[in-house]
């Protein structure tokens, strides 16, 4: 496993960020910014559900939150090699762009998507939840 610190996840961003054409940062006011908390989602228990990143458009301004730890929970849980660090900030990065390009657009075809996986991964847990708590044929109960 390789667990990066702080500077060395914004110092990678930073490289993955030029990687994209400039144009998909217009409007971005607030640019990409990496902080230090982990998000958890609220409907999952603790160390589930992580939220990567987000997309805000708010009286702030246009920005992109990318959460450092929970990066680093699923890295620690994972067991991630510095090249899945690049790939999930990639892949992070690039989805929260999709958000601000739809959204400059006024599409939410993204939004969506996330909704409809979000309620796939929580039915899917409730499942998996009751199938764990139902005892076994001939336990006793």
């Amino acid at each position: 496993m390789k667990m990066l610190t702080f500077d060395e996840v914004g110092d990678a961003l930073d490289d993955i960020a030029e990687q994209f054409p400039k144009a998909l940062f217009r409007g971005l006011n607030g640019g990409v910014n990496l902080l230090e908390d982990a998000v958890e989602d609220p409907d999952f228990p603790d160390g589930e559900m992580y939220i990567m990143g987000e997309f805000c458009d708010d009286c702030l301004g246009k920005y992109i939150n990318l959460h450092y730890g929970s990066f680093a929970a699923l890295a620690k849980k994972e067991d991630w090699t510095e090249e899945d660090w690049s790939d999930e900030l990639w892949t992070t990065l690039s989805h929260e762009l999709t958000h601000h390009m739809e959204g400059l657009s006024g599409l939410h075809g993204l939004d969506d998507r996330d909704a409809e996986e979000l309620a796939k991964f929580r039915e899917e847990y409730r499942r998996r939840e009751k199938t764990e708590e139902r005892p076994e044929d001939g336990a006793d109960c």
